[in-house]
């Protein structure tokens, strides 16, 4: 196996804090065993023992690491952000679907429907499609 491209190296007070957050309990888990793989690398174990002994991926190891060299500790400890999917709709468009929702069904409807409510926000033009799921998810915030 070659030898570790990233070799990381902590100052005194960066093992003091990482071992002071370990003692703390109140960090998140994925932080928690960030700073046990940047410690035992401190420590001149390879990626496989850290893998091991901390029962995680090489490769989330080796990501650590890198991580750690190239952006410092904080960066190795903290997940990047995460951009998720845009809004279909907007808050006023939001609260327009609520009122089309409690308002009297379509001719030949008992009900809306959440098809029916789907396609209503196309009509009107919010959205240039939207999923029956969709709809159920902003209705489910109101409620």
């Amino acid at each position: 196996m070659p030898a570790a491209k990233y070799i990381v190296g902590l100052t005194e007070d960066e093992r003091n804090r990482l071992r002071g957050l370990l003692r703390g309990g109140k960090a998140r888990v994925r932080m928690l065993t960030r700073a046990r793989v940047l410690l035992k690398a401190d420590a001149g174990c390879t990626d496989a023992e850290i893998a091991s002994a901390l029962e995680i991926g090489v490769a989330t190891v080796s990501r650590t690491r890198k991580r750690c060299v190239e952006e410092g500790v904080e960066r190795a400890l903290r997940e990047a952000p995460r951009p998720g999917a845009r809004r279909k709709l907007s808050g006023k468009e939001e609260a327009h679907l609520i009122a089309v929702a409690c308002s009297a069904p379509p001719a030949g409807h008992a009900r809306w429907t959440l098809r029916l409510l789907a396609g209503k926000v196309v009509e009107l033009g919010f959205a240039p499609s939207i999923s029956p799921e969709t709809v159920r998810s902003m209705l489910k915030k109101t409620s």
